[in-house]
Order: structure tokens, then C-alpha cells, then sequence
């Protein structure tokens, strides 16, 4: 059994330059103002747009994330519609075999401090769950049979891509104090990702 804190990866190059451009060349289309697309005009153009609430022009751009967190937050995360998504299958992938270290890996849940009793409850049961799987594979099970007794702590790898406009979206819901502490984790460390190359595009989030 291996233990591991959420991660996050961002696939595409983060050229906040090039992005602003794309959606500034787009956009002009709508006001047939092309003429005035010059050096520097993108960051003017964009925040006009987004203060009118003119969003769908920020479509025209998408960004592509790796997230590895627990199976309970991916089912958070699928449930945005406007995305694609390739996603760790439990039905393929056997974690009794070699490539996965012969053991189950987990998330660590953030809000439980490791040591304490709650963390202690959560890691036997996680123990547990490897133990019946890797019982239930040697017993004859398929990997897509043994997975019924996999709990939401499971770690999961999904490759998540959105235009602007939903990530935008996603980072409305997923940051808020209301949303779910794990769900959270994950958002504000894509945010803080993306703000450090295109803060124009994130910074009122």
C-alpha cells in the first residue's frame, strides 16, 4: 500500500503572449475591428470582452491538465460537461501486477492530520481494501470484478481538457469555500498554475 498527496500537471505550453493573441484575433472578427489588433492591444481587448460578459470569445482557447487525485474527486471533476477526458481505468488496470508495484496507491485525505485517529481509521480500512482486492485477484477475479471493493481513496490519473470559458467556470465552483476540501485542494493548484502564466484571464476568479 503507497500513500501520495494530489498532483497536477499542465500539458500545454502556457504562452499567455500567444493565447491573448489568438483570442484578440478571434474576437476582433465580431466588431470587424482587426485594423486595431497591434502590439500590446490583446490585454485591452480581452478585459473588455470579459468585463461585457462576451465569454464565449474565450473559447477559442483550450488547456489540457494531468490530475492525479482520489476516485471520490474525479467524479467531481467529470460531471463538467463542456470537456474531454481520458481516464485511469479500474477495469484494465490489474494492481496486483509488477507495473503498479504489486500494491494500491492512495490519496491522502487533507483534512485529517497523518497520525492522528481519523488518519489511522482511513489507513487501515485503505489496507484492508488492498488486502481483499489483491485476495480477490488471486482467488480468480478480474481486474474489473476485484475493483467493486476499491473505496473512493483510490488514486486515479485523468488527463482533463477545457476552453477558457469552462475553466473559468470550474475555478467559480471549485475554489469556493463551499466546495469539497479535496475538490479545492486540486483547483486552487491548477489556478495558481494558471494565474502565473495568463493572469489576465483568471485573476477576477
Amino acid at each position: 500500500m503507497r500513500t501520495i498527496e494530489p498532483q497536477i500537471e499542465v500539458l500545454d505550453e502556457l504562452d499567455g503572449n500567444k493565447i491573448l493573441k489568438h483570442i484578440e484575433q478571434a474576437g476582433r472578427v465580431c466588431y470587424k475591428s482587426e485594423d486595431r489588433i497591434s502590439e500590446g492591444s490583446s490585454s485591452m481587448f480581452i478585459q473588455n470582452i470579459i468585463n461585457r460578459g462576451h465569454e464565449s470569445v474565450l473559447e477559442h482557447e483550450k488547456i489540457s491538465v494531468r490530475i492525479i487525485c482520489d476516485r471520490g474527486v474525479s467524479h467531481e471533476i467529470v460531471r463538467h460537461r463542456i470537456a474531454s477526458y481520458s481516464q485511469e481505468s479500474t477495469r484494465y488496470c490489474n494492481y496486483a501486477k509488477d507495473k503498479f508495484g504489486k500494491e494500491l496507491t492512495f490519496i491522502k485525505p487533507c483534512f485529517w492530520e497523518e497520525g492522528s485517529q481519523p488518519y489511522q481509521v482511513w489507513e487501515q480500512q485503505m489496507q484492508a481494501a488492498e488486502d481483499a482486492y489483491h485476495r480477490l485477484i488471486s482467488l480468480g477475479a478480474k481486474p474489473e470484478e476485484a475493483r467493486t471493493i476499491l473505496p473512493n481513496s483510490l488514486k486515479t490519473e485523468l488527463v482533463m481538457t477545457m476552453n477558457i470559458r469552462e475553466w473559468r467556470h470550474f475555478f467559480k465552483l471549485r475554489t469556493s469555500e463551499r466546495a469539497h476540501p479535496q475538490m479545492r485542494e486540486i483547483a486552487r493548484m491548477l489556478l495558481e498554475e494558471f494565474r502565473s502564466s495568463i493572469d489576465l484571464l483568471f485573476d477576477d476568479v
